[in-house]
């Protein structure tokens, strides 16, 4: 892979594997990209694809087998030891998960959860940092009143809100999304969709955003990586992936999105054809 700092994020080779008796399952097998500056990456597939395993390995809680990350031209380490290399991985890329209670202490308020990665990852005045800790609420749409919060007391909308406002303030290179909308209602998806596609134009942060739904990446980002097995099987800018999809794994995700003469029947079908080819990326 060519180094270019001009570049987010570049991942090449990646694979990984798990063990299961005597032959190892691969979750992730050969994986390349690049995210351009500003730039914003839906990887797509469904349960088992390895997409999650991707994410991951992005920020450090898998270690690939092979293969090789890089954000702004500078390799993240395998392992990271000691506070300051794990500060700055955590500084490279950052993570919003799909269930905001794994990144929200319940212990703590909001406002409290944000001040807290603010004093790990800086030297702000206390405040310098209660200013900043209600400038990053404001930017995701709470207020005061979810400020002085603990997570329970939230809808799953502030507390996803909250969680990107925790990732945000070590001001990241690139912040993953993991299934981040998955679990909302619809209303409120697009609410959060609309929040990063404002967040991505104001700040020029990188995403990569992981999902099975590719009405949510069409709606927020540049190219899709459709993902099956644990390989590429298709890697196009959004509108030419949903307008010509080449794979027929594509194909299958697209017509399993229900609507009008819709027949589950028949995408079983399709499905049961494409295990039994399982036809590689060209």
């Amino acid at each position: 892979m060519t180094t270019d700092p001009g570049l987010p994020l570049q991942v090449s080779g990646l694979r990984k594997t798990y063990p299961a008796g005597r032959t190892p399952v691969v979750a992730v097998d050969d994986l390349s990209f690049s995210l351009r500056p500003g730039g914003a990456l839906g990887i797509v597939g469904e349960s088992g694809s390895g997409k999650t395993t991707t994410a991951r390995m992005l920020v450090g809680l898998e270690r690939p087998d092979q293969g090789e990350i890089l954000v702004q031209g500078t390799p993240l380490a395998a392992r990271t030891r000691g506070r300051a290399a794990r500060l700055a991985r955590a500084k490279a890329v950052q993570m919003v998960f799909q269930d905001p209670y794994l990144s929200l202490d319940s212990r703590l308020s909001i406002g409290a959860t944000v001040d807290g990665v603010l004093r790990l990852h800086g030297s702000l005045s206390p405040s310098d940092r209660a200013a900043r800790v209600r400038e990053l609420l404001a930017q995701v749409g709470l207020g005061d009143r979810e400020a002085a919060a603990l997570p329970r007391r939230l809808s799953g909308g502030q507390r996803q809100r909250a969680a990107i406002a925790r990732a945000l303030a070590v001001e990241p290179t690139v912040l993953v999304l993991d299934e981040a909308v998955s679990a909302l209602d619809v209303s409120v998806q697009a609410q959060v969709l609309n929040l990063l596609s404002d967040i991505r134009r104001d700040t020029g942060i990188g995403l990569v955003f992981v999902s099975h739904d590719l009405a949510v990446v069409r709606y927020v980002c540049d190219e899709a990586l459709v993902m099956y097995r644990g390989r590429t099987v298709e890697h196009q800018p959004v509108a030419d992936l949903l307008a010509s999809p080449r794979h027929p794994y594509t194909r299958l995700l697209l017509a399993s999105v229900p609507r009008l003469g819709w027949n589950p029947d028949a995408i079983a079908g399709q499905r049961r054809d494409l295990a039994a080819t399982d036809t590689p990326a060209a």
